[in-house]
């Protein structure tokens, strides 16, 4: 059975906070998308067309620099969205976007939503609120960028990716050069650091993609600012 705008959007964390009403007429000015894999949903200075909500697929939003690097900003799996900060702010899209796997996406239309963000304090109430734990998400990338080493970064984005705790082995969401890009490393000390990782006993590599945590404690403290040399 083919799922609604409404479906899609109730399994939206960014909508968690928002009241079924509200839910509802965010519902009324959406419309289902869909793209095919390698398919370029908009590019970095686009009009923004709107927030978009992943219901299946996977989407990479990528950051280029007028040099030509690129920067994975985040990937948007099921239940996450993209474009959100540029439709409000009512902006151009800021990075390019691109559908990695068959997506399907329900994206609410820019300019309905903000007439009715003007028009209904309560809907603008719960979005701010849902907006502040962005804002916190965004804050902790920019701390692991600053505050964080390599290992630190790596130790942290494993822990946040294992949604097994610990229990099993779990498959990186990205390719080890977005990871790298993610991450604000080069693929070649991204890779020193697994490895580092993986001869200190805290993680085990099964593969190109397929990690397990040992040591979930002893990676915690490495997240935490262990220095290295205290688990090699």
């Amino acid at each position: 059975m083919e799922r609604t705008t409404a479906d899609i959007l109730r399994n939206c964390g960014l909508f968690r906070r928002l009241t079924a009403s509200s839910l509802a007429k965010l519902a009324d000015i959406s419309m289902v998308r869909r793209y095919p894999r390698g398919r370029v949903i908009f590019n970095q200075g686009d009009e923004c067309p709107g927030v978009f909500v992943v219901d299946e697929g996977l989407v990479r939003v990528v950051k280029v620099a007028p040099n030509g690097k690129e920067h994975v900003l985040h990937l948007a799996r099921p239940g996450m969205t993209f474009a959100e900060v540029a439709a409000i702010g009512r902006f151009p899209c800021p990075a390019n976007a691109e559908a990695l796997e068959d997506t399907t996406c329900a994206l609410v239309l820019q300019d309905r939503l903000v007439r009715a963000l003007e028009t209904d304090h309560e809907l603008c109430l719960q979005l701010m609120e849902s907006f502040a734990g962005w804002v916190r998400h965004l804050v902790g990338l920019l701390e692991d960028v600053v505050l964080r080493d390599a290992t630190g970064r790596v130790a942290r984005h494993l822990l946040q990716a294992d949604l097994t705790e610990g229990s099993g082995t779990f498959v990186l969401a990205m390719l080890k050069k977005d990871l790298a890009s993610h991450l604000n490393l080069t693929s070649e000390t991204l890779s020193r650091t697994f490895r580092r990782l993986a001869d200190g006993g805290l993680i085990e590599l099964l593969d190109q993609q397929r990690i397990r945590i040992l040591d979930r404690e002893a990676l915690e403290d490495v997240a935490a600012g262990l220095p290295p040399g205290e688990f090699t």
